[in-house]
C-alpha cells in the first residue's frame, strides 16, 4: 500500500466518523427532556398555546423528528446553512464564530504552554530520574493533573483578584468592547492570564507523565547507548534520539485532547465568565437551542476528527514504520 493510498484511506474513515456523528449530534439533543419552546422563552414567562405552536411551527418542531426535520437539518448544512439560534435569532454561524476567536486565544496559549512546560518538564524527569528534580516533577503533575478545574479556577480567581489585581470576569473590559483588536490587546492579554493559567495547569501534568513515560523507555533502548558511545552529548542525545521517538505518544495525547479542551474551556469561561464557545455551549444546552448545539457540536466533531487525522500523518513523519497501519 502506497503513501497516497493510506492518506485517501485516512480521510475516508475521517468522511465517514463525521457522518456518524452528524446522525447521534440530530438525535442526542432531541432526547432531551423538557419543552424546548419553554426553555428558549424562559421558564416564568406566560405565553399562550396558540403562540406556543406558532412558535413550534417556526422552528420546525411541528413535523415529525424522522424523516422531515433530519432531512431538513441536512438540507441546510449541505447548502453551507448552519441554521438560526432559537434563543439569539442570528444566524448560528454569525454567533459561533463571534465567540471562536475568543475561545481560540484561551486555548491556543494554555495547550501551547502546557505542551512546551509539559514535555520539557517530562524530558528533563526521565533524564534525570529518582532524583530530586523527577520526584518534585512527578509531585506536582499529579497534582494539577488530579486537581479539579472549577476547584483550580476558583482558587487562581481569588488569589489572582486579591493579590495581584487581575480582572476576574469577562475577556476585556465593558470600555473596550467593540473597539479593534490591536488597540485593546494589552486588556485582553491581562484578561487571558488567569483563564491561561488554569488551563495550563490542568493539562500541563498529563504531557509531562506520558512524556517521562516515553522518555524512560527510549533512554533503555540500543540506540541510545549506541549515541553515547560515540560520544555524543547528553543534550546531543536527548534532542538528536531520545525527543523524536518519545514525542510519539505525545502526539497522540495532543490530538485525543482537543475534544477535552473544549470541555474544560467549559469550566474555566464559567468560572471566570470568559466570553467563548465554553460559555456559549453551556447556555445553549441549558436553552435547548437545538440549532447552536448542533452547529457547536458539529464545530467540534470536525476539529477532533480533523485533529486526529493530523496525528495520523504527523506519526508517519515522526516514525517511518507507521506507514501502513
Amino acid at each position: 500500500m502506497t503513501r497516497t493510498d493510506v492518506i485517501l484511506r485516512k480521510f475516508a474513515l475521517a468522511a465517514v466518523t463525521i457522518a456518524v456523528v452528524v446522525l447521534l449530534n440530530f438525535i442526542l439533543f432531541r432526547v432531551l427532556p423538557g419543552d424546548p419552546v419553554r426553555a428558549v422563552i424562559g421558564r416564568g414567562v406566560r405565553i399562550s398555546a396558540e403562540t406556543q405552536a406558532a412558535l413550534r411551527v417556526q422552528f420546525g418542531l411541528d413535523k415529525p423528528v424522522f424523516p422531515d426535520q433530519f432531512i431538513d437539518t441536512l438540507g441546510q448544512w449541505a447548502q453551507g446553512n448552519l441554521g438560526v439560534s432559537w434563543s439569539q435569532r442570528r444566524p448560528v454561524a454569525e454567533v459561533l464564530v463571534a465567540k471562536l476567536g475568543n475561545t481560540l486565544l484561551l486555548i491556543t496559549a494554555g495547550q501551547l504552554l502546557s505542551i512546551i512546560l509539559g514535555v520539557g518538564l517530562g524530558l528533563l524527569a526521565g533524564w534525570r530520574r529518582k532524583t530530586a528534580l523527577d520526584v518534585g516533577a512527578l509531585t506536582f503533575s499529579l497534582i494539577t493533573w488530579a486537581t479539579p478545574t472549577f476547584w483550580l479556577g476558583i482558587i487562581l480567581l481569588v488569589a489572582g483578584s486579591a493579590w495581584l489585581g487581575l480582572p476576574t470576569a469577562g475577556s476585556r473590559d465593558p470600555g473596550n468592547v467593540g473597539k479593534p483588536m490591536l488597540e485593546v490587546l494589552p486588556d485582553i492579554a491581562e484578561h487571558l492570564i488567569l483563564p491561561t493559567l488554569t488551563f495550563t495547569l490542568v493539562y500541563l501534568g498529563q504531557y509531562m507523565l506520558i512524556m517521562r513515560s516515553s522518555v524512560l523507555e527510549v533512554l533503555s533502548e540500543d540506540y541510545i547507548l549506541t549515541a553515547k558511545a560515540k560520544g555524543l552529548t547528553v543534550w546531543q542525545t536527548l534532542t538528536r534520539h531520545a525527543l523524536k521517538n518519545a514525542l510519539l505518544p505525545v502526539v497522540t495525547l495532543i490530538a485525543l485532547n482537543l475534544g477535552f479542551t473544549v470541555a474544560g474551556a467549559i469550566y474555566i469561561e464559567t468560572v471566570f465568565s470568559y466570553d467563548g464557545l465554553g460559555r456559549l455551549f453551556q447556555e445553549a444546552l441549558n436553552r435547548q437551542d437545538y440549532p447552536l448545539l448542533q452547529g457547536a457540536f458539529l464545530l467540534l466533531a470536525v476539529a477532533v476528527v480533523g485533529s486526529n487525522l493530523l496525528a495520523d500523518l504527523i506519526y508517519a513523519y515522526l516514525d517511518p514504520r507507521v506507514k501502513t497501519t
